[in-house]
Order: structure tokens, then C-alpha cells, then sequence
């Protein structure tokens, strides 16, 4: 069994190259992701080329079309503490 393969997505343009690395991954045209979602080639292009402008809907069926799925991450529950300052340095005594 593989363990499940995942891809952290900040931003539409990061968005954008995995889903074209997917879709080539599976062999796929952009005609052919657009017959599996039901839209011409010209809309899987411009969906790939700016995820950020596409609905929901059509980027969950996208996906799917693709056997992706979308997770959602709680990074404030894993995120790293924030880094605290150094102690201050102690001065000498005065008995040294």
C-alpha cells in the first residue's frame, strides 16, 4: 500500500502546476480532462492557467476528474512554536 501523496497549495500559481503535473501524470489532455468535466479544452486551459478565478464547484470536479482530492490543513495546531529571546545575559557578581 502507498502512502497518500500530498502537495501544500498557498497560492493559485502553486495551485496551477499541480494540477497540470496531474493531469499529465495521468496521461491526460486538456480535451480529454474537459470531456471527463463536461467543458471544452479552451476552459481546462484557462483553469489551469488561473485556478484563483475558477468556482469551487468546478475546481472540486477538476479534481475528482483526476482522482486528487482537496484536504484541508490545521496549521495552527501544528505550527512551530514561535521563537522566544534569548535569557539576558547575567552580569558578573560582585564577589568574583
Amino acid at each position: 500500500m502507498s502512502a497518500l501523496q500530498t502537495f501544500p497549495v498557498q497560492t493559485p500559481a502553486q495551485l496551477s502546476v499541480h494540477i497540470k503535473s496531474l493531469r499529465k501524470a495521468r496521461g491526460l489532455t486538456q480535451a480529454a480532462l474537459g470531456q471527463r468535466i463536461g467543458v471544452k479544452q479552451v476552459r481546462v486551459a484557462a483553469i489551469e492557467n488561473d485556478p484563483g478565478s475558477v468556482s469551487l464547484d468546478q475546481l472540486m470536479q477538476v479534481l475528482h476528474a483526476l482522482d486528487a482530492r482537496l484536504l484541508l490543513a490545521d496549521t495552527t495546531r501544528y505550527a512551530l512554536p514561535a521563537p522566544s529571546s534569548p535569557p539576558p545575559a547575567q552580569s558578573p557578581s560582585a564577589d568574583w
